[in-house]
């Protein structure tokens, strides 16, 4: 199978993922990492709305790309929040709300999938991957005297995590109806 450019950034975007592990968790002398780590997530972030803008535009869009695009956003997500738990950023039980969201989704998604139900994002879960991704950014950051903004950006993530399973759920409940 010939890649075209689409998948080959979502390839890009996973491949990423290691690196971007790497700064965030191996203790290097100074604080050049996290910010290696930050350009890393934010280029791997940029990947992710290419991506899906070329496969659109030039009529690229695959079944692996179907597939594999939002498994590396989740896949990137999940790294870092996981990250933050270890780093003691934020608490484990919020980041288990977080992941278990995009499980549920996922799940979901393979129902419909089976029933030939195709599920477009909704508005409620796009403001949660900006909100998510946002609060990313903030906390690789780890700017002193934020904490306040990271903290607020935390629950606003945890808030539009559950409303978005929440619409979710209720506005595709008839694919879960026999």
């Amino acid at each position: 199978m010939k890649m075209n450019l689409p998948n080959k950034l979502t390839i890009l975007r996973v491949g990423m993922i290691p690196f971007f592990l790497i700064f965030m968790l191996v203790d290097f002398p100074g604080s050049w990492a996290k910010w290696v780590a930050l350009a890393i997530f934010v280029l791997a972030s940029l990947t992710d709305l290419l991506d899906g803008k070329i496969a659109r535009k030039y009529n690229l869009v695959t079944n692996f790309g179907k597939f594999m695009d939002p498994l590396a956003d989740k896949l990137l997500v999940c790294s870092a929040l996981i990250c933050f738990v270890a780093l003691e950023q934020m608490p484990a039980w919020i980041v288990i709300v977080i992941i278990s969201r995009e499980f549920i989704i996922s799940g979901f998604r393979l129902i419909a999938a089976d029933k030939g139900i195709v599920i477009a994002a909704g508005m409620s879960g796009k403001l949660k991957t900006v909100c998510q991704m946002v609060m990313t950014i903030v906390l690789i950051a780890d700017l002193n005297g934020l904490e306040w903004l990271e903290w607020i950006l935390i629950v606003l993530s945890l808030v539009l995590t559950v409303v978005s399973l929440c619409d979710y759920l209720y506005h595709n409940r008839a694919v879960l109806s026999e």
